[in-house]
């Protein structure tokens, strides 16, 4: 078997177990079953990211930052990203260095857009307010 075939199986298992992280488009009701029948669990606050766990017809199973399970509909789901802050307060930065200027801080559960992927580690991201720099991805929940 040529090097690069291998090279390509040993990946293919890493690349299945991606996570798939989707942001909330408007309050939500999310359920323990996919139908609108089933028991309603708790509501969910549009912006929230999710990671999507399983896809069937017009349901997504969902887990939360908390790693609550549940069914929301599919058409609920924006495939902009968003982040949730998971550090008790988390740094957002004017560069992608530990040591660049402090642009702010956002408490636990605040609710981040994502821009893009920055340097290894990093993300940069924007508060609704409009003030936006770069926050470390272990401060956050939702990539």
């Amino acid at each position: 078997m040529r090097q690069g075939a291998w090279l390509s199986l040993l990946l293919a298992p890493a690349l299945a177990w991606a996570l798939d992280y989707r942001t909330v488009a408007e309050t939500a009701i999310l359920y323990d079953a996919p139908s609108q029948k089933a028991k309603p669990l708790y509501v969910i606050a549009a912006g929230t990211p999710v990671e999507a766990v399983v896809t069937l017809d017009a349901w997504v199973k969902v887990r939360d930052l908390k790693g609550d399970l549940a069914w929301i509909e599919r058409r609920q789901l924006a495939e902009r990203r968003s982040l949730q802050v998971r550090a008790e307060r988390a740094q957002v930065r004017e560069a992608a260095q530990e040591a660049a200027r402090l642009v702010f801080e956002a408490e636990q559960d605040v609710l981040l857009e994502l821009i893009e992927a920055g340097p290894a580690g990093w993300l940069k991201v924007r508060h609704r307010d409009g003030q936006q720099g770069f926050v470390k991805a272990t401060q956050v929940w939702g990539f």
